[in-house]
């Protein structure tokens, strides 16, 4: 019941106080995302020397689950500053024209790069790990991709389990989530 009361009361919480800007781009935009010249290892370099994770996110104007993550999920104070503290965030627009540079130095606008890499959905989460080695595309170097929206207590997990190299273990992110789902219950 604590739990329940815990996670209504934060829910009202972050839904009244925190209200979505959108650019005008017409994507969503958040304190903890970067404004990079969309150079993959730059960005990556970046992350890294601040000891932390390079996180991409493609979004597209109107998209109704980037709203809900953006109005939800994100503004939820322990899921946004868990980004802020140990990711670095690069958005992507499905749509847009700015140029952007892959881990293997190809350069196309966001539109062509996301048409390259075979995103489909929006909100897409794509994870690196602190170092590429070889010359690659950013799905062949992620390490976690997650299409489309999740709930507060899923994206908070997937982004734990990415900062604890869950993917690197035995454990499968979805039994992680399971354990941890029922950690927080108790």
């Amino acid at each position: 019941m604590k739990f329940l009361m815990t996670l209504i009361w934060t829910c009202l919480f972050a839904t009244a106080t925190f209200a979505a800007n959108i650019g005008d781009d017409g994507l969503h935009k958040a304190s903890w995302m970067r404004d990079t010249f969309k150079d993959l290892n730059e960005d990556l370099a970046e992350a890294t020397a601040e000891g932390k994770r390079l996180m991409i996110l493609i979004e597209q104007r109107g998209c109704i689950y980037c709203k809900k993550m953006h109005e939800e999920v994100f503004v939820v104070p322990e899921v946004a500053d868990y980004i802020d503290e140990h990711f670095f965030v690069v958005q992507i627009n499905m749509f847009g024209d700015v140029e952007v540079t892959d881990f293997d130095g190809t350069t196309l606008p966001e539109k062509d790069m996301v048409k390259r890499w075979g995103a489909l959905f929006t909100p897409s989460l794509y994870f690196f790990p602190q170092k590429v080695e070889d010359p690659m595309s950013a799905p062949q170097a992620a390490v976690v991709h997650m299409p489309g929206a999740f709930g507060r207590w899923t994206t908070l997990n997937l982004l734990t389990w990415v900062v604890e190299q869950g993917y690197a273990g035995d454990e499968p992110f979805q039994k992680y989530h399971a354990r941890k789902f029922s950690e927080q219950n108790e």
